[in-house]
């Protein structure tokens, strides 16, 4: 059976990402900091509490693995929602930690698995914020940016050992976090949470946000053998962002 680990996969677009990466088969491998959610996942899953830069944990779940077919490098956080000149550097170092530094401990650790193996697929969870700028989110667009550089260089790195590597970028997607953004966005530009959400979903040539199982959907795709090509590529699954700035 093949398997897939799934970092921050216990809640939102990474649970649904295990969910839809089960129906197509898979052993399902998670972590995860939330211990609940982790409790709360399907007992069939194997749950491990890790940190995605913690580098000792995530070494020694995918040593435990043996094996790994598919990575979800899905481990993020949306980091402060603030003008530059008003963003502590600590708060930069710990969006840009968990986002790109966690992608890459993973990838680092999957990667001799996958070369043993002649094949594997790595998935690296990027952003519209990747594609775009985004005011007032410089943390969380450097590192999002960063996750496709990223990618690319792992695409070209990995290919001749029969490894893939792709980035989605999801738009906003429902849910907690991006309740905790629309929350954090209002307050700095003096709206309330509804006329943000409006902005955003007006920003899409669709009009609507995503849901995370359009998001898994793609993960799934990008990992089976209907994709054996598809590699180095950066897949928006977005509704067609078009306004960066989400404003009514």
């Amino acid at each position: 059976m093949k398997k897939v680990l799934i970092t921050a996969g216990a809640s939102g677009v990474g649970r649904a990402m295990g969910e839809a990466f089960e129906a197509a088969g898979f052993e399902i491998w998670v972590t995860d900091v939330n211990a609940a959610a982790l409790d709360a996942l399907p007992e069939t899953w194997q749950a491990h509490i890790a940190n995605a830069v913690d580098e000792a944990a995530m070494a020694a779940v995918i040593e435990q693995m043996g094996q790994i077919d598919v990575l979800c490098a899905n481990a993020g956080i949306a980091g402060p929602t603030a003008r530059i000149e008003d963003i502590e550097v600590g708060e930069w170092r710990a969006c840009v930690s968990v986002n790109l530094e966690g992608a890459f401990i993973a990838a680092k650790h999957a990667t001799p698995l996958m070369k043993a193996a002649r094949r594997g697929v790595i998935i690296l969870t990027s952003s519209t914020a990747g594609i775009y700028g985004y005011p007032n989110r410089a943390p969380y667009a450097a590192a999002k940016w960063a996750i496709i550089g990223l990618m690319k260089t792992l695409a070209m790195e990995l290919g001749p050992h029969g490894i893939r590597a792709n980035a989605i970028c999801p738009g906003a997607v429902e849910g907690e976090r991006m309740e905790g953004v629309l929350g954090r966005e209002a307050a700095a530009k003096g709206m309330t949470r509804d006329q943000v959400y409006d902005g955003y979903a007006v920003g899409t040539s669709m009009r609507r946000f995503v849901e995370a199982q359009d998001v898994a959907n793609m993960a799934v795709f990008l990992g089976s053998d209907a994709a054996r090509l598809v590699s180095g590529q950066v897949i928006a699954v977005d509704g067609h962002t078009e306004n960066p700035d989400p404003k009514v």
